[in-house]
């Protein structure tokens, strides 16, 4: 069932820009370079907005040991969210770069909620375009660290996980 919800432009705008990567950034385009960030409902529950202030940036990276646990902190305990992480790992054969789509539905969250934001996963998804990894939470001990999203990404063979052996 489709909840009518819209995306707005500006969360298609942090997607695109996620998703491409420049071959030659500068310094400055590296470290307001999305490395994580958050999406909700409006207080109107007609679109799917930035979660102000909710967003890691690589330039943040210096002053945070662990990315996917600072990441996890950011997600509200009692409310549902939509996310997008972007995950650098390396496998047995390559280093990879993926984004990761993560549907947070937390068993506290209100049942209002999860309905309208289970509803609208569809809407988002449909604009992300090209995403290789959906990942649904239900809840802390899903995400334990970051060997569970490790798994995530291509089980056994991720030996590294942000620059961290796994």
């Amino acid at each position: 069932m489709a909840s009518g919800v819209k995306v707005t432009d500006e969360v298609i705008a942090v997607f695109n820009d996620m998703k491409v990567r420049k071959a030659q950034p500068t310094e400055e385009e590296k470290k307001k370079r999305k490395k994580a960030i958050l999406f909700c409902l409006s207080a109107d529950l007609k679109n799917i907005v930035l979660d102000e202030g909710k967003e890691i940036l690589l330039g943040d990276l210096a002053n945070i040991t662990d990315p996917f646990g600072h990441f996890i902190g950011m997600l509200p305990p009692k409310d549902c969210r939509y996310a997008l992480y972007d995950a650098n790992f390396e496998t047995k054969e390559t280093k990879k770069e993926d984004l990761v789509f993560i549907f947070w539905a937390p068993e506290d969250a209100p049942l209002k909620s999860k309905m309208i934001y289970a509803s609208s996963k569809d809407a988002i998804k449909r604009k992300f375009q090209g995403i290789k990894h959906e990942w649904q939470v239900n809840g802390l001990e899903d995400l334990k660290d970051q060997k569970t999203l490790a798994e995530k990404l291509g089980g056994s063979s991720v030996i590294t996980l942000e620059g961290k052996p796994v």
